[in-house]
């Protein structure tokens, strides 16, 4: 603890952004992360219950969809079916006007991941930048040792650990931004499926009433 407060300290007052930006990346995807888990086990099992009941014209269909409605393709499903006597083109429209309104839940944060991504590093060259300038204003020709060099020595210290946490700050928010936007690819290839089964139930049972 005692190092990690050191190392800390050493690199300089963009040390607090880059914590403040660390700490938000991990906050944020912890919670995206369990967002991704709770989708990735119930939502498979709810598609088909929901596709099988439909296609039976169960009644159940809409109470099932109403104690899943956490999940997306519940509130998407839920959009068309409750509608009464709906024709296929209704049908259809409701399925993707609320498949529309669910992508900005599905890519919640991204933008946070790629605004850390592009000021981490930024940060990071400032510290090195005010290192540098702290190195070289204390620098005096001939002198190796007693407080100039030390504080050459701190400035040179703030630069390389400023920049080394610039980066890895970046990198995490990185890897969390990819992660989680293929995590969402894969979310809307799954809608689309879905709805388009959804919608082929809706046209047969419409051609037999």
């Amino acid at each position: 603890m005692d190092d990690f407060i050191k190392t800390f300290n050493a690199g300089g007052l963009v040390m607090y952004p880059l914590l403040l930006a660390s700490v938000l990346v991990i906050a944020l995807g912890i919670e995206r992360l369990n967002f991704w888990i709770n989708i990735g086990r119930r939502q498979t099992p709810m598609i088909r219950t929901v596709l099988d009941l439909y296609q039976n014209r169960s009644p159940l269909v809409l109470d099932k969809l109403e104690r899943e409605r956490d999940l997306p393709l519940a509130r998407i499903f839920m959009a068309a079916i409750g509608l009464k006597d709906a024709t296929p083109d209704e049908f259809r429209l409701a399925l993707e006007s609320e498949a529309h309104a669910e992508i900005p839940i599905l890519r919640r944060f991204i933008n946070v991941f790629d605004a850390v991504i592009g000021l981490a590093p930024l940060l990071g060259l400032l510290g090195t930048v005010t290192g540098l300038i702290a190195s070289f204003s204390s620098l005096k020709i001939g002198q190796s040792t007693g407080a100039g060099a030390n504080s050459v020595v701190g400035g040179i210290a703030e630069a390389l650990v400023s920049t080394a946490t610039g980066v890895i700050v970046a990198v995490i928010a990185s890897l969390c931004a990819s992660f989680f936007r293929a995590l969402y690819q894969r979310q809307m290839s799954q809608i689309q499926e879905s709805t388009g089964q959804l919608e082929l139930i809706h046209r047969r049972n419409w051609q037999q009433p």
